[in-house]
């Protein structure tokens, strides 16, 4: 097996290990430090030895063992059960994946739900403290601390490891639904490195949401966040070059969008809004359906995305959604209506420097027939993004309105 599929593969069990042993030990803090011990002793031993042929048991025995040492504090005995756990058989190791179980556990009612998400981002989807950080748009320092605060709350509250059940359930499900999106948008753009994407944390969040479907078959939001992330990551293929260029949605050749996940989340779209109540997540899969549904970028229904906008924004106000409307607006009633609206979220915090907002803006000042101020915006943006991918399509932009 080669290095990067080690990676893919500890990356998929790591939140499987950690619930193991978490149900087994009820140490949270203390089990996420003996499983990434575990991770990084695999992540040096696999490539050069082979996968063992229970990769999670062999994982799930020596993450146990580490956290023994660390209860015992005997050096010692760390040093010789360190040197045989790589030769240990496993015992007694569930072959069921507890990995749902971890993402309640990690949205505890003891939590905030800001703090719930930032735990289970770095515990259930492998992100690191940078990524989190980044996703909440707030400094690394704070984002680190909040975890670290989270950690202690749910070490000094006590919960068992299971299910909850009831109104505790529903309590705990807005938030778990906040972080599968969280996750599955730093799958589908990465925030940072080289990749556009990380296909190996979309895909987890759509196997999550699944999970979360099959247990809550008539929410109307589950299955909108499902349609949402389906009809999204079908773009995939699309939406990058062979050189990793990234295409924006206008330019992708929609005869490589996935039919199949296509087919499922239109009709997921629009069972989940015959419900009694309308959602967020419902409403940003109905847009994203209207968008599949039109053959070409130029067929779009513009006017009923714009709608859809108005609706989510009233329901569930944020800075990006009012962005997205400015989009939609200037497409229905051209860019200076999106560059007034985009003018409206100057006093965020939030949006401050911020490369979506900068990028929006010139595409737009472009659109208007401003190339001096399209080509200073796109600098900008593609400076204020840790992503490579997305500086070089900034810098192309800005290459293509230059001045001279």
């Amino acid at each position: 097996m080669t290095a990067p599929s080690v990676e893919d593969l500890l990356r998929a069990l790591t939140p499987q290990v950690l619930g193991a042993l978490v149900r087994r030990h009820g140490q949270f803090e203390g089990c996420e430090d003996a499983v990434q011990e575990a991770v990084l002793a695999a992540a040096v031993q696999w490539p050069a030895e082979g996968v063992p042929d229970n990769p999670r048991g062999w994982l799930v025995t020596v993450a146990s063992r580490r956290l023994i040492d660390q209860i015992r504090s005997d050096h010692a005995r760390r040093e010789r059960e360190s040197a045989t756990a790589f030769e240990a058989v496993p015992e007694e190791v569930p072959g069921t994946d507890d990995t749902l179980v971890l993402l309640f556990l990690c949205c505890h009612p003891t939590l905030t739900p800001a703090s719930a998400t930032a735990l289970t981002l770095r515990a259930v989807g492998g992100l690191t403290t940078a990524e989190i950080a980044r996703a909440f748009l707030v400094p690394e320092p704070t984002m680190a601390a909040r975890i670290s605060r989270a950690k202690q709350r749910i070490k000094a509250a006590g919960s068992s490891f299971s299910l909850p059940e009831g109104p505790e359930r529903e309590e705990r499900l807005a938030v778990v639904l906040h972080v599968l999106y969280l996750i599955f948008n730093e799958g589908y753009t990465a925030s940072s490195g080289g990749e556009l994407d990380r296909v190996d944390l979309a895909r987890e969040a759509i196997r999550l949401t699944r999970l979360v479907r099959a247990q809550l078959p008539e929410d109307g939001e589950v299955a909108g966040l499902l349609a949402l992330m389906l009809l999204t990551h079908a773009r995939r293929e699309a939406r990058s070059t062979a050189a990793g260029d990234l295409v924006p949605l206008d330019e992708q050749d929609r005869a490589h969008w996935d039919r199949a996940l296509i087919d499922e989340g239109t009709g997921l779209a629009k069972a989940s809004l015959a419900g009694p109540a309308l959602g967020p997540y419902q409403l940003q899969a109905a847009i994203a359906a209207t968008h599949a549904d039109a053959a070409t970028a130029a067929e779009t229904n513009w006017r009923q995305v714009h709608a859809l906008y108005l609706i989510l924004e009233r329901i569930a106000p944020n800075p990006m959604v009012t962005l997205n409307r400015a989009i939609a607006l200037a497409e229905t009633e051209g860019p200076r209506a999106g560059l007034a609206l985009l003018s409206t979220l100057d006093g965020d915090e939030r949006m401050a420097g911020h490369h979506r907002l900068l990028s929006v803006r010139a595409h737009l000042l472009e659109q208007a027939g401003d190339p001096a101020g399209a080509y200073e915006l796109y600098r900008r943006a593609a400076k204020s993004t840790a992503s490579l991918a997305e500086q070089r399509y900034l810098e192309s932009r800005a290459s293509r309105v230059r001045p001279g």
